[in-house]
C-alpha cells in the first residue's frame, strides 16, 4: 500500500513540534523547580523583601528579658513573639562570591568551619535577636555532618534550614543522618523539598554576576511561617512537650567596666595554612566592648544592614579534623571531632581564657570550663563559635 509522503510529513512535523513544546515546558519547570537561571526566572523570582535594617523598636522600652541562647536583653513584645518558635539555624556560606553575605548581623550565635576545600560556612541561629524583625539570609548552602551536631544542641528538634547536603554513604552523609536522627532529631527545612517562594534565587544581590549556588536566600519569616504551616514551628511539639524542655542554657555575665578592659587585643588565624581569603582577624573595641570581624583581609559586612559583623564573645574550639574518605570526588567531605572534650581560647572583655570544651553526645549542650574546670560564663550578646583543627596557630 502507498503512503502519502505529505501526510508522513505532516504528522513527524506535528510529533516533532509537540515534543519541542513539551521539552521546552519541561525544561522551564525544572528550572523553577531546581533554581537554575532561565529568561523569565531571573526577575520574577526575585521577590522583594523587609530588609532588617528598616525596622526600629522603640528605644523606651526597657529591656529585661533575658535570651536562653546568648544571654542578651530584649524586650518584652519580642520575648513574646520568640516563646512562640522554637530556634532556627541556616547554613549560610563564606566562598569569595558569597560576601557580603545576609543575615548574620542579627542571628543569635553563629559557627563557623571548613565545608570543604578549605572554604569555610556559617550555621547561624536565630531566635532571639531577629524576633521582631524579616531578617533576609543568604546565600543558603548544604548540610554538613558536623553542624548538625551543632545544631542538634537546641532544644528538642530545632528548625535547620539548607539546600541538600552531603550525600554520599559513609560517616558525612548529612542528609541521611536527618532522617536517622528520627524523633532525636531535627526538624528538617531543605530547600529541595519546599522551593519557592519560602526559598528563591537573587541573581542580582551583589550588582554583578555569580555563579548559581551563590544567589540563594530566604527569610525568618517565610521560614518560620513554612515551619507554622506544617505544624513544626511552635515552641511546644504535638505532644506537648516544649522545646527546651532538655535545653542547657549557657552562664552569663555582666561585661567588664570600661576602666577594667585593655585599650586593646586582635585575634588573628588561618583555618588551613595558606588559604588567606578565609583567614579571620578579630580586632577588640574598648568603647563598645565588641570584636570586630574581618575575612579574608577586609571588614566583614552585612550587605543588608551595612553594617560590619562583630561578637560580644569569641570562642575557638580545637577539634581533631579528617577527609571522610567516603569516595566523594576529591574527598573534599569533612569530619570533625565534635564530641569528647579539646582545648579551646574563650575571648571576652578584651582578655582570653584558656580551658576545654566538653560534649557527650551529639544532642548534649557543649560546656566550656577554664583551667581550673569551672564552666566560664559569657559576655551577654551575639557569640561566634570558631572550629579550628587541632594544631592551627592563633595569635592573640
Amino acid at each position: 500500500m502507498k503512503i502519502n509522503i505529505t501526510i508522513v510529513l505532516l504528522i513527524l512535523g506535528a510529533y516533532f513540534l509537540s515534543t519541542g513544546i513539551s521539552y521546552a515546558a519541561f525544561s522551564a519547570l525544572s528550572a523553577k523547580d531546581s533554581g537554575l537561571k532561565s529568561p523569565a526566572a531571573d526577575k520574577s523570582k526575585i521577590t522583594p523583601v523587609s530588609k532588617a535594617s528598616k525596622f526600629k523598636l522603640d528605644p523606651q522600652i526597657p529591656k529585661e528579658e533575658v535570651c536562653p541562647l546568648n544571654g542578651a536583653l530584649y524586650t518584652k513584645k519580642e520575648k513574646d513573639l520568640w516563646e512562640t518558635r522554637r530556634p532556627l539555624v541556616v547554613m549560610i556560606e563564606n566562598h569569595q562570591d558569597a560576601r557580603p553575605q545576609s543575615g548574620l548581623s542579627l542571628s543569635d550565635v553563629v559557627y563557623e568551619a571548613v565545608a570543604e576545600g578549605g572554604i569555610t560556612r556559617f550555621a547561624a541561629v536565630y531566635y532571639c535577636t531577629a524576633a521582631a524583625f524579616d531578617v533576609q539570609i543568604g546565600p543558603v548552602r548544604s548540610a554538613r555532618t558536623y553542624f548538625l551536631d551543632f545544631a542538634s544542641e537546641y532544644g528538642d528538634k530545632p528548625l535547620y534550614a539548607h539546600i541538600g547536603g552531603a550525600n554520599t554513604d559513609g560517616p558525612a552523609d548529612a542528609l541521611s543522618q536527618i532522617e536517622d536522627y528520627g524523633w532525636a532529631g531535627i526538624n528538617d527545612l531543605n530547600q529541595f523539598s519546599i522551593g519557592y517562594p519560602v526559598f528563591w534565587r537573587d541573581y542580582e544581590r551583589l550588582g554583578r554576576e555569580v555563579n548559581t549556588e551563590h544567589t540563594m536566600y530566604s527569610t525568618t519569616n517565610k521560614l518560620w511561617q513554612y515551619a507554622a504551616d506544617k505544624r513544626l514551628l511552635t515552641n511546644v511539639d504535638k505532644k506537648g512537650k516544649e522545646w527546651d524542655t532538655n535545653f542547657i542554657s549557657w552562664k552569663f555575665k555582666d561585661e567588664a567596666t570600661k576602666d577594667n578592659r585593655p585599650n586593646s587585643q586582635t585575634i588573628s588565624f588561618n583555618f588551613w595554612q595558606g588559604y588567606n581569603d578565609y583567614s579571620v582577624r578579630w580586632s577588640y573595641d574598648k568603647n563598645t566592648n565588641v570584636y570586630m570581624r574581618e575575612n579574608g583581609g577586609q571588614p566583614h559586612i552585612d550587605l543588608d544592614t551595612d553594617e560590619q559583623l562583630y561578637g560580644k564573645t569569641v570562642i575557638i574550639q580545637f577539634m581533631t579534623e579528617n577527609n571522610a574518605d567516603d569516595g566523594y570526588e576529591n574527598n573534599v567531605h569533612m569530619l570533625y571531632g565534635t564530641k569528647g572534650s579539646g582545648r579551646t581560647l574563650i575571648f571576652q572583655d578584651g582578655t582570653v581564657t584558656e580551658g576545654k570544651w566538653q560534649k557527650t553526645k551529639r544532642t548534649d549542650r557543649t560546656i566550656f570550663v577554664d583551667s581550673k574546670g569551672k564552666e566560664v560564663s559569657f559576655n551577654r550578646g551575639r557569640l561566634w563559635v570558631e572550629i579550628l583543627p587541632i594544631g592551627a596557630t592563633v595569635s592573640y
